[in-house]
């Protein structure tokens, strides 16, 4: 028993991710749809970010953020679907134990920068709208990079809490994966010793990660709407619901999935639901975000079409 033990320790260092491909009927057209997607998010952020860099009229705080917004996008869902496809073209399922902790560790650092990022949106948010003639001052610059350093910081602790401690329990069950990636509770169930401590803080740290963003984006949009109802303006209320119904979207998307990943009880949970619902934030959220904050803003929408009269013109002076 204790030989079986160790050899199931030592020689099977890899995990084996038994994914969204295995569940479905036709593989080969999924991975075509994933691949367009992620193709589309990396295109739609890269855009944006580009965009807000060369247009002068973009460079605000909430641009800025914006962008912080969109590398992050790019990032992680970078981490995730390449190796997803790259193992279903070329028939390989396999990921070893160093992967697997470095894509956990990339995943919950960036997502949990992005937590964090989401309630700075809405605090610059809050400032522009009920303090405008003061947000140039309370917004500065540096205040902008103080707030997206934390952003960072704080969730690289999320990262750096999670991942030893989850990589570090001993796996002699299956090695089987039933995800697409290395997410912290599909690795859990894998363990042979018992985790119910570990879950209760891994839990009580999920609600504080979401906690602190959730009351500094509900106390912000509580000013907000109060102040656009005393706003006389009609084209004002206007505008400030406009911008403000972008990033509650993208707040609702986000922490939604998030809520019923890491907060809801084990008898909540499938496999087969635990993967849509990370495909919706890993995925599709990253493609939504850009279409987001381009559609539904004119300052975006006029600075594209300024760049591409200005690459049609271009064109046509070298014809």
């Amino acid at each position: 028993m204790e030989n079986t033990w160790v050899a199931n320790h030592t020689v099977r260092s890899d995990f084996d991710l038994v994914g969204l491909f295995s569940q479905s009927k036709h593989p080969s057209l999924l991975c075509v749809v994933i691949f367009v997607v992620f193709l589309m998010a990396l295109s739609g952020n890269t855009m944006l970010i580009l965009l807000i860099h060369y247009d002068v009229h973009l460079h605000n705080p909430m641009y800025f953020f914006i962008t912080q917004l969109s590398l992050m996008d790019v990032m992680y869902i970078s981490v995730i679907v390449p190796k997803m496809l790259m193992d279903q073209v070329m028939g390989v399922n396999k990921i070893s134990a160093p992967e697997c902790g470095m894509q956990m560790f990339l995943y919950l650092t960036l997502v949990g920068s992005e937590f964090f990022l989401l309630a700075a949106m809405a605090y610059d948010r809050y400032v522009a709208i009920c303090h405008p003639l003061r947000y140039p001052i309370l917004m500065n610059h540096r205040v902008c990079l103080i707030l997206v350093s934390s952003c960072w910081l704080l969730g690289s602790v999320d990262g750096f809490m999670l991942t030893p401690v989850t990589m570090t329990f001993p796996f002699c069950r299956s090695r089987e994966i039933h995800h697409f990636f290395c997410e912290v509770p599909a690795v859990m169930k894998l363990s042979c010793s018992d985790t119910s401590i570990y879950e209760t803080l891994m839990y009580l740290c999920c609600v504080l990660m979401l906690l602190i963003p959730v009351t500094v984006i509900s106390s912000s949009y509580s000013f907000i709407l109060f102040t656009i109802h005393r706003m006389k303006s009609a084209e004002g209320r206007k505008k400030a619901f406009a911008t403000c119904s972008s990033h509650m979207t993208v707040v609702i998307l986000f922490y939604g999935a998030a809520v019923y990943t890491y907060m809801l009880p084990n008898s909540y949970h499938t496999p087969e639901n635990d993967m849509i619902v990370s495909v919706f934030y890993t995925i599709l959220t990253p493609v939504l975000n850009p279409l987001i904050y381009s559609l539904r803003n004119k300052d975006v929408t006029k600075a594209l079409k300024k760049m591409l009269n200005v690459e049609f013109v271009f064109q046509e002076t070298i014809k």
